[in-house]
């Protein structure tokens, strides 16, 4: 049975394809949980519709996330930790940190989740850091650490 995808579904594609399913499979999941349409020539009209706003919004997402590139690597972020002999941090600095430190001096809003940082940077100096701001676009930012004046 041909249906038209209403939504994304996992394993089967996106909102506005049109494909060919088992009649169980459409008739008693996909269709009475809003997840599809049976195929006919109106709805398929409608199907070419929502697949076109699909692809209008995934290019939009994909240029703001390379106008974002450009802002990102434009100048280093600077983060003041304290620091102890040698230049290892107390603590450390992590994928929250660079987040709200990118926010604070870019006035960026990029989410925490989206910092690629395996392990916490735990020393002083300068650190490449990669944003994950679309599937197709990644930033590079560079992290300065540099070590907290305190006040005597």
């Amino acid at each position: 049975m041909k249906v038209i995808l209403a939504d994304n579904v996992d394993n089967l594609g996106l909102k506005g394809d049109v494909v060919t399913v088992a009649d169980g499979y459409a008739r008693n999941y996909l269709v009475p949980k809003g997840l599809a349409l049976a195929a006919s020539r109106g709805s398929l009209r409608q199907a070419e519709h929502m697949r076109r706003a699909r692809e209008e919004a995934e290019r939009k997402a994909r240029d703001e996330a390379a106008a974002k590139v450009a802002i990102l690597g434009s100048s280093p972020v600077y983060i003041s930790a304290r620091a102890g002999e040698g230049g290892r941090l107390y603590g450390s600095v992590t994928k929250s940190d660079i987040a709200r430190a990118v926010t604070d001096q870019l006035e960026e809003s990029i989410d925490r989740h989206s910092v690629r940082l395996d392990d916490p940077i735990r020393s002083l100096g300068t650190h490449a850091v990669e944003v994950h701001l679309h599937e197709d676009v990644n930033a590079l930012v560079t992290v300065e650490v540099v070590a907290h004046e305190e006040d005597e």
